[in-house]
């Protein structure tokens, strides 16, 4: 196992951090339909689960190289001794530099399973659950960008709730935002999880039972700090790029908003031809597939949904790329 990172990276102490259970974990490498000597890409690292399933289908000239973004999974990659892996510290949306930078032009397959993982959720001083009470960062790489606490500082009220409703489809987005704008005016400081939860328990109305009514706010924040949608429609392209001739995608999502975007992409790729109906052209002339979707879209096991209740909003896409010419 190699690491490459910036030589400005601070060292980070793991410490303690809560069990991870992989998500769709046969059905996502199974979708990568691996080749024991191919090259393959784990976009997202999280703990290493599906790397090192991929890993045990791999044969000795096979290689697997690892993104993540938070430098927490890139120390406990570590655990990984082994010369076919390696794990680089870069955004996933950075993909096709980063791997031009390891000599790689082409790869057989690539996995993205998107969203957060249980660590980051559990660790309070992470900032991203308001389930402890923690400074409110919500980065996922903590070595740069503005942590939530800071946006939440400086945002218009109107930048709030566009933030709030759309990252986080939350219909009292407009009660959450004056809420959090009133307290900034008193001078309350909003630099806790408990703090802003507390807003935001305080605007909405109690109608969903089950659910803290801080979920969707905390979503929205996380999402927009660390720009995933953004970065999930910068990286498809990429994939594409990057795929052989018969290359597999394979991307686990969390929500609509994540699903949407991959579920379009594909189509888009799929179904090229946007003209409208019966207009007068040969079929010849009509663009080809570059990506078709393999099977439909799979929900995780009933029996997996009651050992890990985290995966019941998962939905995983598998997509293949064509011969056709880039």
């Amino acid at each position: 196992m190699s690491v490459s990172s910036p030589s400005n990276i601070p060292e980070l102490n793991v410490g303690e951090v809560s069990a991870h259970i992989t998500v769709m974990l046969e059905e996502a490498v199974d979708g990568l339909a691996i080749q024991p000597s191919g090259i393959y890409v784990d976009g997202t690292f999280g703990r290493g689960g599906h790397s090192r399933k991929i890993l045990e289908r791999l044969g000795n000239k096979g290689r697997l190289i690892a993104l993540d973004r938070d430098l927490a999974a890139v120390s406990s990659a570590a655990s990984i001794q082994d010369a076919r892996f390696q794990i680089v510290h870069r955004h996933f949306a950075e993909m096709e530099d980063a791997l031009r930078g390891l000599g790689i032009s082409n790869v057989d397959g690539i996995l993205l399973d998107l969203g957060i993982s249980s660590p980051q959720i559990d660790i309070g001083e992470r900032g991203f659950s308001f389930r402890f009470d923690g400074p409110l960062d919500m980065r996922m790489d903590q070595t740069n960008g503005q942590t939530a606490a800071e946006f939440i500082a400086v945002a218009t009220e109107k930048k709030l709730v566009e933030v709030i409703k759309n990252y986080g489809e939350e219909r009292f987005a407009k009660q959450i935002a004056r809420s959090i704008i009133a307290s900034r005016t008193r001078g309350d400081a909003i630099s806790t999880t408990k703090q802003l939860a507390k807003i935001v328990a305080d605007a909405v109305p109690k109608i969903e039972p089950g659910q803290d009514p801080a979920t969707r706010t905390f979503q929205a924040l996380r999402i927009f700090i660390n720009q995933e949608l953004e970065e999930l429609s910068v990286v498809l392209p990429q994939c594409l790029r990057m795929l052989v001739p018969m290359g597999r995608l394979s991307v686990i999502s969390f929500h609509s908003l994540e699903d949407r975007i991959v579920k379009q992409f594909v189509k888009g790729e799929q179904d090229r031809d946007d003209l409208p109906p019966n207009f007068p052209v040969m079929a010849k002339d009509l663009p080809k597939p570059r990506m078709m979707a393999i099977g439909k879209p799979q929900k995780p096991s009933l029996a997996e949904v009651k050992k890990n209740p985290r995966s019941r909003s998962a939905v995983l896409r598998v997509a293949e790329r064509t011969n056709v010419s880039l």
